[in-house]
């Protein structure tokens, strides 16, 4: 009778969870929205089935995560009026010379090198304004270039413990610190990182179309309108950056970090804070907070534990380890895709610790998972939040041509996110033994 109860709970949960991805990527109403309604009919639901609680919703929200979105909205916001975008717009298109391709290829080096030593939301929510003024500059399309800098974040950030939420989670259950994630990580990302780029080349071959803008005429030195303003908004970044590299030793939240920054800031230039919050993007953090909910609720029904589970029985036969993790990969990757790579990600941590207990080695079985989730979340367009910040910066800059819609997303994030795990799964596969410690 448990069982029957047990199985009508994760029928209950996924459905729910299906009717609300239905709507986000029918676009039949907005996101958020859709988050909403489906966050509301979760609970209630849970409620009547006795599986999920008011209270079990609130505490599925991960606070660090939208803190950190909503600390980093803020400094973005500040450090707009002062031209410092502006400035650097005009030398990376100076340095592109109009060339299109080549620009994209730029802007993925920046975002992706960025993102191993900030995370890849926070460089996204800096980067993406920035492509918008750029394309603007050079009068090309934005929409290919935000979402190659989305991707190419997620997949620069997996290559560093910091780079992504998923791995500072992964590196704390396992022990793991900053200098062995990145030996072990480094060198498949960066294989994986070139074949995206010329991957996304091809793709977007048709609508990279070089500018006839002469970009060696503009001034970038009369972009800065605040130079005074400029400067206190990056002392307040500057202090980010260096807390984002030395806040474990510290024992402070990144969300927390962020918010130092902002006090900062808010110190230093003394804003009117409604036009700074009017300005963030709140549908965004809403967005996020609905489907936390959402995954919450499929988490409690055990669903998600079930598909950890069929894991743990293959992984019982130390000859099928290998099989184990390529599995594991590929299931963390397309489940990602779809209910989001941080929540994905804390209920196969308990699941893997758990395998230990049984004798089987779980070192590969790390990386099995960061290699997933990593690449995973550019399967579509709700996979990691760097996607969901630049769609809404696509749809924010009021260029009818490039909105990114799901369908756009789906038809180059699934040929990228699939060919990023063949190449992991060969790299992985042969050289195995190194990813045994």
């Amino acid at each position: 009778m448990q069982e029957t109860f047990v199985a009508q709970h994760m029928w209950l949960a996924g459905g729910v969870m299906l009717a609300a991805y239905v709507l986000i990527f029918s676009e039949w109403m907005h996101r958020a929205g859709a988050a909403i309604l489906g966050a509301v009919v979760m609970v209630g639901v849970g409620m009547w089935g006795g599986f999920y609680s008011q209270e079990e919703a609130v505490t599925s929200l991960d606070a660090n995560t939208l803190l950190l979105l909503a600390g980093m909205m803020m400094v973005v916001v500040m450090l707009r009026p002062t031209g410092g975008f502006e400035y650097l717009a005009i030398r990376i298109a100076k340095l592109a010379g109009g060339n299109a391709r080549l620009l994209l290829v730029y802007l993925c080096l920046a975002v992706s090198v960025i993102s191993m030593f900030l995370d890849n939301v926070t460089t996204v929510l800096i980067f993406a304004p920035l492509t918008v003024l750029i394309t603007r500059i050079l009068r090309i399309n934005p929409m290919p270039y935000l979402m190659a800098e989305a991707m190419l974040s997620n997949i620069g950030g997996a290559a560093t413990l910091v780079g992504d939420p998923p791995n500072l989670m992964i590196g704390s259950a396992g022990g793991i610190d900053f200098t062995h994630f990145m030996l072990k990580m480094g060198p498949l990302i960066a294989v994986v990182w070139v074949v995206t780029v010329l991957t996304l080349l091809f793709f977007f071959r048709n609508q990279l179309v070089n500018s006839d803008k002469v970009t060696v005429d503009l001034d970038e030195k009369r972009a800065i309108t605040d130079p005074v303003g400029l400067k206190k908004a990056l002392a307040g970044l500057f202090v980010i950056l260096i807390l984002f590299f030395t806040h474990h030793h510290f024992h402070l939240y990144p969300a927390f970090v962020a918010f130092i920054g902002v006090a900062i800031i808010f110190t230093l230039i003394r804003p009117n804070p409604e036009p700074v919050f009017g300005k963030m993007e709140w549908s965004v953090l809403v967005f996020f907070a609905g489907l936390f909910i959402i995954v919450g609720g499929v988490e409690a029904s055990g669903l998600l534990d079930l598909v950890g589970l069929q894991l743990a029985e293959i992984a019982q036969d130390p000859e099928q380890l290998l099989i184990t993790c390529l599995l594991l990969m590929w299931v963390a990757a397309i489940l990602s895709a779809v209910v989001d790579n941080i929540p994905f990600t804390v209920t196969m941590i308990p699941i893997v610790l758990g395998l230990e207990s049984h004798g089987v080695n779980i070192a590969p079985l790390w990386w099995a998972l960061a290699i997933g989730v990593g690449l995973g979340g550019n399967g579509s367009h709700i996979g990691a939040t760097a996607n969901i910040i630049c769609v809404a910066e696509s749809e924010r800059c009021g260029i009818p041509e490039a909105r990114i819609t799901p369908v756009a997303w789906l038809k180059a994030g699934v040929p990228v996110m699939l060919v990023g795990l063949l190449v992991s799964s060969l790299l992985f596969t042969a050289f195995f033994d190194y990813f045994l410690d």
